[in-house]
């Protein structure tokens, strides 16, 4: 079920958020730093960054608003925290 939420489901949404966040400013890092300016690959690998920074904390958002449904408390009381 897609909107199943549970102790491995939150976990999952705060380490895509963490894992999505990091690599969106390493390849803005690296695209200001490191890459090349040729065939506009800077803008490309700077463009994919924001894109990543911009789904970290959407992901974030919508793990939280699948915490508050009504149902979803009597799952979260069985997780070990």
């Amino acid at each position: 079920m897609l909107l199943s939420l549970g102790c491995q489901t939150m976990r999952e949404g705060v380490i895509a958020t963490l894992i999505f966040f990091t690599a969106g400013v390493v390849l803005i890092l690296a695209s200001v730093h490191i890459v090349p300016q040729i065939w506009n690959l800077q803008h490309i690998i700077m463009f994919i960054g924001f894109m990543l920074l911009l789904l970290a904390p959407i992901i974030l958002v919508s793990t939280f608003l699948l915490s508050v449904l009504p149902n979803a408390k009597k799952k979260m009381d069985q997780c070990d925290h």
